[in-house]
């Protein structure tokens, strides 16, 4: 037992006061005669016996009550368990990405973990709250009730290492409780490694009811037709036993199409026809699972020419001019001899097809047109100069040439994950006739590979640059050389070299992907592009690139949605962002990895526990009951005992 304040206790010694008293009356007795005296004897021997008997009751009684009174003043109290502790500052950790909108047993996860943290936290505590995007610190939660209710499901994906990044950083002169509110999807070990011992923290995990959800992950065009683009949408189902998913396409919010998808298996696919002409809508599905993820929008640009050329040799050209046709592209060739050097910052896409040599001049220009967002391949010569395609290469990555090999090899791998066959194949093909080499360099990359011979070398290889596409050739593949023009393989490998960065497809932006965008506009010095929605606009990083602004959107927009792009009022072009799908897949719930932590069922469990093993038992009311017994005992004894 500890005393509030000891220095009280100094007054026990004011019990000797009641003692003193009754052991030296003051009052003295007077001797009385009578004649008869037998029987007045006997009643005085009863008398001072009853007398010592309630002398010493009153006396105990007192002394007892003047015991509990000193007592009481002294504030008695009984140390808290965890009183080290009691100092601790509160920090409370709430994911609020898109995987909380999954149901529990009385709604929306993130829903009932606010309204959780409304009803039952204590008015007077003092703590910081942290989300996916948002700090709050020292706060309550009287301020807090306006920007909770409000709270918003953030595209952020939860990173809980980076937020316990947040908090370690905060500096503090206390100890600090940690409460963290999640679902735990996607949860690793990873993300729990940085955690101090001394402050482990209390896991809340919501547990979703409804874990089957299905989710739009792509959309592109299959094929162009004449007058109409063939659209297939990508979807994923997690879980088992889906129910029939109604599926349609919007464009700038009118009905295109709707049909019933049954979901049988985990991946499905499912086409729409639609006018070979602008876009600027959306695909959605009606599913029991998340809505974040039920709406993809999409853009389509009216469909222009892609500007192709080529250096080299006509005769060793001709077969681009067969790929590149008039209907979609501006395709030129000219030998280095001929070359304007003025018309290559207007161009798309450049080829440089077996140059012997690479001049100084052409070297410094076209390091500038890949700067500016332009997409530039490069087929080598068996006669080229290494030292100079290797002195060529370097301005833009680590692909190197080594010496040429004379010997035939077979190209046998199709990289099908690589972002040039994207939307290519609907099947990953592993028997087809291959094409050849006759001769070709050793080149050395650390970048994968998008085709490959039988021996594992690259064939094709693609320097991974933001801003521009960049593709290099290990062989020449003229006719004499390679057999690879007569492959199926070239047409679509060509085809998507010469639109990578080009608006010629499906545009269905990412937020947070930080890719950069290339807009057609010519812009004047100060003028500035901005993008708007229905519901906000913003202005993005951008750069002036010639006849080009190279845009960089970061973590903007906040809300998924088709935007259109304006040079002050006038339009200039539509694009769409996505939310990412990360949290589509309620089944990565990682429970195992907070195995070594406090978990809790509600925040009101977590309160209840810290105010019980941090609060002193204060028992001096118990010495003040006490001392009121006692008064009352005295006052019976007086009054009653004779």
């Amino acid at each position: 037992m500890h005393f509030k304040h000891p220095e009280i206790l100094y007054f026990l010694f004011l019990l000797i006061v009641p003692i003193l008293v009754h052991l030296f009356q003051l009052r003295r007795f007077k001797t009385s005669y009578f004649t008869n005296v037998r029987f007045l004897k006997e009643l005085a021997i009863q008398t001072r016996k009853s007398s010592k008997i309630k002398k010493r009751l009153l006396l105990a009684t007192r002394l007892l009550l003047l015991t509990c009174v000193i007592i009481a003043f002294a504030q008695p109290f009984f140390e808290a368990k965890d009183s080290k502790n009691a100092s601790n500052e509160m920090y409370i950790i709430l994911d609020n990405s898109f995987s909380m909108q999954a149901k529990g047993k009385k709604g929306e996860l993130l829903k009932r973990a606010i309204q959780e943290l409304l009803e039952n936290t204590p008015e007077t505590a003092q703590f910081s709250l942290l989300t996916n995007t948002e700090n709050y610190w020292n706060t309550d939660i009287k301020t807090l009730k306006s920007s909770l209710q409000n709270l918003k499901y953030s595209a952020t994906p939860f990173e809980l290492s980076s937020i316990m990044a947040k908090v370690k950083a905060h500096k503090s002169a206390h100890k600090k409780d940690i409460v963290i509110i999640s679902d735990a999807v996607g949860l690793t070990k990873n993300d729990l490694k940085n955690i101090d011992s001394e402050e482990k923290p209390y896991f809340i995990i919501p547990e979703a009811e409804q874990k089957n959800n299905v989710s739009i992950d792509s959309v592109y065009i299959n094929q162009t037709l004449e007058n109409f683009y063939e659209i297939s949408v990508n979807l994923s189902g997690y879980g088992e036993d889906f129910k029939p998913i109604s599926t349609a396409l919007y464009n700038q919010n009118k009905l295109i199409a709707k049909t019933i998808l049954n979901f049988d298996t985990k991946k499905k696919k499912i086409n729409f026809t639609i006018p070979k002409e602008a876009f600027h809508g959306y695909v959605s599905i009606e599913d029991n699972g998340l809505t974040y993820d039920n709406k993809l929008f999409f853009s389509i640009s009216k469909s222009k020419k892609t500007n192709v050329i080529s250096i080299g040799e006509p005769e060793k050209s001709n077969f681009l001019s067969r790929i590149y046709t008039v209907a979609e592209f501006n395709y030129n060739n000219y030998a280095i001899s001929s070359l304007d050097y003025n018309s290559l910052e207007k161009q798309n896409t450049i080829i440089l097809n077996e140059l012997v040599e690479i001049p100084q001049a052409l070297q410094t220009t076209l390091k500038a047109f890949v700067s500016k967002g332009g997409n530039l391949v490069v087929i080598p010569s068996e006669k080229s100069s290494v030292s100079n395609l290797n002195a060529f290469l370097g301005n833009f990555g680590k692909v190197q040439f080594n010496t040429l090999k004379t010997e035939s090899k077979q190209i046998t791998k199709i990289n099908f994950d690589h972002p040039l066959f994207s939307g290519v194949f609907e099947n990953k093909i592993t028997n087809f006739q291959y094409p050849k080499t006759n001769s070709s360099f050793d080149i050395s990359s650390p970048y994968p590979a998008v085709l490959s011979y039988e021996d594992q070398s690259a064939f094709v290889t693609a320097i991974q640059n933001p801003t521009a596409g960049i593709t290099v050739f290990s062989a020449p593949i003229n006719s004499v050389n390679s057999n690879f023009q007569q492959s199926p393989l070239i047409v679509p490998l060509f085809y998507k070299m010469a639109q990578n960065n080009q608006k010629t497809g499906v545009n269905a932006l990412t937020i947070g992907n930080n890719q950069p965008y290339f807009v057609d506009v010519l812009l004047t010095k100060d003028a500035i592009l901005e993008v708007k929605g229905i519901e906000d606009s913003f202005i993005p990083i951008q750069q002036i690139l010639n006849n080009k602004v190279k845009l960089t959107f970061n973590d903007f927009p906040d809300t998924a949605g088709n935007y259109s792009i304006f040079d002050k009022k006038e339009w200039v072009e539509n694009l769409s962002f996505n939310y990412k799908r990360t949290e589509s897949d309620l089944s990565q719930v990682n429970t195992n990895v907070i195995s070594d932590f406090k978990t809790a069922d509600t925040i009101s469990t977590i309160f209840n526990t810290l105010q019980t093993e941090r609060t002193d038992s204060q028992i001096w009311k118990w010495f003040v009951i006490f001392a009121l017994l006692f008064l009352a005992l005295e006052m019976a004894i007086i009054k009653f005992v004779k």
